[in-house]
């Protein structure tokens, strides 16, 4: 098999020398800079390995035991293994291991529990939500009746008394918690009982957080939510995909919303490369990873305040940050720009009372998983966060002293530690 994966590898070089140009070129920008993004981390060579697998050919319509085709005895090992997994990593009641993302998750999760036309209530965009919890321009907003709930513009924090007013005042079927942009700890058992007084449903969108909940460094929203959704390529760091994990009494109903509800065929060398992430975060050396990256995102924080950088809520308490930059003359989309040239990636992103566009903000988003997987430390975020408030100065000097931060720090912790043609490819020398 080994033999056949290093085959294939070099006669994609051969067949599509484009493609594989495009590869080599992807590689070599993640290994030239780092990656601050919060929703995107590094899958290791076993995960590549499993998604680049024979898994790829087989179609397994159906769950386990229950296929529409045959040939399945493998692949049904394969996502009991994966569902075994996920339930020992979280403590959940059922899991669904099949979603492609975590969108088709939650839509999945609507599907099950919600009519066209119910009232959700989610957490505003602007103030770190995100486009499945109601947005007007996805379909949980064009079905459903959205309404939504916001944090406090003085301290950037949830305010759960507004949440409480909000619902009591909607009367929603169904409140999501989680965000895509809030620094903070949620309070899941608070929703959970705004949720009972008003007699809605509770989903959790643990997306950002799964890894830190699967590492025991974040609170788990399992005991408190009827559904709980994820992707699995965040601080989980595994492939990209999603899943859900539900108590009993709805695992009928979302096994249907998935399949054959909203998806058809499932992706199972994705569902491979989640299972040996779950085995992953399973090890010890798992929970030491994510309490670093809670370090370094809180590190980082602290010294980018030190710079005269304004955070919204101030700070963090996970994996990632916000800085506000309403009373500086750069854009979000302006300063993801500078710190690109330097080789940082971070994208733009709006701020609890924000009056730009969408695309281009007043806020970046910062985190630390990536850069953790890479090896940094608490010990290189005061000179990381040097390095973002000089990209952020109008001075080519600053931008040139900001770039060689970068540079050392790409140097120092080399991308996947040499190990990369491991996963089958190669990083090539500038």
């Amino acid at each position: 098999m080994n033999q056949i994966l290093s085959q294939s590898r070099a006669l994609l070089s051969e067949s599509d020398p484009a493609i594989a140009k495009l590869l080599a070129d992807e590689a070599r920008r993640l290994a030239d800079g780092l990656e601050l993004i919060a929703s995107e981390n590094v899958a290791s060579p076993a995960v590549l390995a499993a998604l680049s697998s024979v898994l790829s050919n087989k179609y397994a319509e159906g769950y386990p035991g229950k296929r529409y085709y045959g040939g399945c005895e493998y692949v049904d090992e394969v996502e009991l293994v994966a569902i075994a997994r996920a339930k020992q990593l979280y403590g959940a009641e059922h899991v669904n291991v099949q979603p492609h993302s975590g969108a088709q998750a939650n839509q999945a999760v609507f599907l099950s529990c919600l009519k066209p036309g119910d009232t959700i209530l989610g957490m505003n965009l602007s103030h770190g939500g995100h486009l499945t919890h109601g947005s007007p321009v996805n379909m949980s907003g064009l079905i459903y009746k959205a309404e939504f709930y916001g944090v406090s513009e003085s301290d950037g924090l949830l305010d759960y008394d507004e949440v409480r007013r909000v619902a009591q005042a909607t009367r929603p079927r169904l409140i999501i918690a989680g965000a895509s942009a809030y620094p903070r700890v949620i309070d899941f058992a608070a929703f959970r009982k705004i949720a009972d007084e008003v007699g809605a449903l509770l989903l959790v969108d643990m997306a950002h957080i799964a890894g830190l909940v699967a590492a025991g460094v974040h609170p788990s929203p399992v005991p408190f939510a009827d559904f709980v959704t994820t992707t699995t390529h965040k601080t989980l760091r595994g492939p990209r995909g999603g899943i859900i994990l539900c108590r009993a009494d709805h695992a009928k109903a979302v096994d249907k919303a998935v399949f054959p509800g909203t998806q058809g065929g499932p992706l199972m060398h994705v569902i491979g490369a989640k299972a040996v992430a779950f085995g992953e975060a399973l090890a010890p050396e798992f929970r030491a990873y994510a309490e670093t990256v809670v370090a370094n995102a809180k590190v980082l924080a602290g010294e980018l305040v030190e710079q005269g950088l304004k955070l919204v809520s101030g700070g963090t308490d996970n994996h990632l940050m916000l800085i506000d930059l309403r009373s500086s003359p750069l854009s979000g989309k302006d300063a993801e720009e500078r710190l690109g040239r330097i080789g940082l990636t971070v994208n733009k992103n709006t701020v609890p009372g924000e009056t730009r566009k969408p695309m281009v903000t007043s806020g970046i988003r910062i985190g630390t998983p990536a850069i953790t997987t890479r090896g940094l430390k608490p010990s290189e975020m005061k000179v990381l966060a040097q390095a973002i408030s000089f990209a952020l100065y109008p001075t080519e000097e600053k931008m040139e002293q900001a770039r060689a931060i970068v540079s050392d720090l790409c140097k120092k912790y080399p991308l996947y530690d040499g190990v990369f043609a491991s996963a089958g490819y190669s990083v090539p020398q500038q």
